[in-house]
């Protein structure tokens, strides 16, 4: 885990998404707390990364997203050196 980001605020902040229930109170807070453009980068990004586990190309990628290779590759580093979190998140979304 990167201790930069292991503060009190971010603590709070995933203290209150795990208290969400469903999809429609997580609209909610996100529409709240992020712009729309944010939001879409992150959403894209998973894409991103669901592409990337399902071996699809950064061309494919990138035609399908529309994310730049700079972030296609970030989001591939991401899974190949990073903490395992995108890897947790899909085998959970697969029970």
């Amino acid at each position: 885990m990167n201790k930069k980001i292991k503060t009190e605020a971010v603590d709070a902040l995933f203290d209150a998404i795990l208290c969400l229930e469903n999809r429609e109170e997580c609209y909610n807070f996100f529409e709240d707390l992020c712009t729309v453009n944010e939001l879409l980068s992150l959403s894209q990004r998973f894409e991103v990364a669901s592409m990337l586990k399902d071996r699809k190309t950064y061309l494919e990628i990138a035609e399908k997203t529309g994310a730049s290779t700079a972030t296609i590759s970030r989001v591939n580093r991401s899974l190949t050196y990073g903490n395992d979190g995108y890897e947790l998140v899909f085998e959970r979304l697969q029970q």
